[in-house]
């Protein structure tokens, strides 16, 4: 599966009043990360919601490194991390762009839903046909 790598310059609205990132912002990153992944594999999330599925996450993990700052530049890196059933992974790793050092790294889960009725649904097979 690729790796989708995002640049992003911090605004002063994603940080507190100590010109750091506010920790909930990163999950927004996580989510832009995505669905340029989404994107890039040629299966973008408004396709998804036209096969009638949805992807809401059921879970979120961020592990805090190193602190974001207004108008760094930052690099945010997104791929697939597992994929069992109707569960997907989807790892990030941010970055200032041009380093090394990882500021904040983790992943969310998400279950694939049917936007009928709300219960659990097989991905697509198409999706799963980019991803594997």
């Amino acid at each position: 599966m690729k790796k989708v790598s995002i640049d992003y310059r911090v605004p002063y609205a994603d940080t507190d009043q100590m010109g750091v990132v506010y920790y909930g912002n990163y999950l927004t990153f996580f989510e832009r990360a995505r669905n340029e992944l989404m994107r890039v594999c040629g299966y973008t999330y408004r396709e998804f919601e036209a096969d009638g599925c949805m992807l809401p996450v059921i879970h979120a993990q961020l592990d805090y490194h190193r602190p974001a700052r207004y108008d760094d530049l930052l690099e945010i890196t997104a791929f697939v991390q597992a994929q069992k059933g109707v569960r997907l992974e989807i790892a990030c790793e941010v970055r200032r762009k041009g380093e090394e050092e990882i500021l904040v790294k983790g992943f969310t889960r998400h279950v694939c839903v049917s936007s009928s009725d709300f219960r659990p649904c097989p991905l697509p097979e198409r999706f799963l046909g980019i991803i594997r």
